[in-house]
């Protein structure tokens, strides 16, 4: 399963979702000083500590499944048709997850700065790792193809 580099790639894309996951991705701030912290589930005032859950759920599921789907897709070695399909909808998936972030940061935080953790990148690093990872499993299946052209 793990000899192929796709799977590697596939690997590091669901380690990066993992940790993208538990990590905060920005902080609000207001003229300099730190308002909130905002993770993938919720948002932590700093003042009491107290939790917003209500629009940052969407992109924690959001996530969430990409990151299931992405585990998924290293099970799905034996069927390179099916796990490239996988690999699609990751990426898709992960760039509406920018989509959706973008839109809670222009529409929920009104007179307060986002600024983005490093954090925040690691969807972008998984959608260019499942990049990568679909030419390997399609490098792979041509290979295939033109070994039967020649039974």
């Amino acid at each position: 399963m793990l000899q192929r580099i796709q799977s590697v790639y596939i690997l590091l894309s669901f380690v990066l979702g993992v940790v993208a996951l538990s990590n905060p991705i920005g902080r609000l701030t207001h003229e300099g000083e730190r308002i909130a912290d905002v993770y993938n589930l919720w948002l932590t005032h700093v003042a009491d500590q107290s939790h917003v859950w209500t629009p940052w759920v969407a992109l924690f599921v959001v996530l969430l499944i990409a990151t299931t789907i992405t585990f998924l897709s290293i099970m799905l070695f034996t069927r390179r048709a099916l796990q490239m399909r996988a690999l699609v909808l990751c990426m898709l998936i992960l760039v509406g997850y920018y989509a959706c972030l973008g839109v809670f940061v222009f529409t929920k935080v009104g007179e307060l700065t986002f600024t983005p953790s490093p954090y925040a990148a690691l969807p972008l690093v998984s959608i260019i790792l499942d990049y990568l990872a679909f030419r390997g499993v399609l490098k792979d299946e041509m290979l295939v193809k033109s070994l039967d052209r020649l039974r």
